[in-house]
């Protein structure tokens, strides 16, 4: 096998970003059924502040990275605190990241802030629906709606805090730096 410099680059990008998505997969998962972990309805939902740091992984890293951070730290989340939500999980956390963007020069950018609120919807509705399949009876759209709010919002303000302060430190212009040459 011939190694060219372009064959090297690309590996070492790939290894560089495997293991960020490795760092957020473990950060989402630690987020989601540790840190600030609160229980709420009786069909074992909870809520987190997770999903910033999936927001902030779709902000950084290339979109199949960004899928594989999200669905891997929220469904081992799911597995260690209510393993029957895992699936859904999955499913939800990988369809929250597509409205963000890794391109724009800051995390910050407008497009990302406005996907935050894409998230939300995407997440009450995709968790009513599971409930809806799972249980049967599941609560009122209102209810799952609200419940989500809670969680949205304040992984959306964790999210615009993390991210400015990265922003401020010029994070994305310089780990990212030789990926853009």
């Amino acid at each position: 096998m011939v190694f060219t410099s372009k064959s090297i680059y690309q590996g070492y990008y790939k290894i560089k970003y495997m293991a960020l998505t490795g760092v957020f997969a473990a950060l989402i998962t630690i987020m989601t059924a540790y840190i600030c972990h609160v229980p709420i309805g009786i069909n074992g939902g909870y809520v987190h502040f997770g999903d910033a740091f999936i927001y902030l992984a779709a902000s950084l890293l290339p979109l199949p990275y960004a899928l594989a951070a999200a669905a891997i730290g929220g469904g081992l989340a799911d597995l260690l605190t209510a393993p029957m939500w895992a699936p859904a999980t999955i499913l939800i956390k990988m369809l929250i990241v597509l409205p963000f963007t890794s391109k724009a020069n800051r995390i910050v950018a407008k497009r990302n802030v406005m996907s935050t609120v894409s998230a939300y919807f995407i997440s009450g509705f995709g968790y009513y629906i599971a409930e809806r399949l799972m249980f049967e009876n599941g609560a009122v759209l209102v209810v799952t709606m609200a419940q989500t709010a809670v969680q949205s919002l304040g992984s959306a303000v964790v999210y615009l805090l993390l991210g400015a302060a990265l922003d401020r430190g010029q994070f994305k212009n310089r780990f990212f730096e030789a990926d853009r040459r």
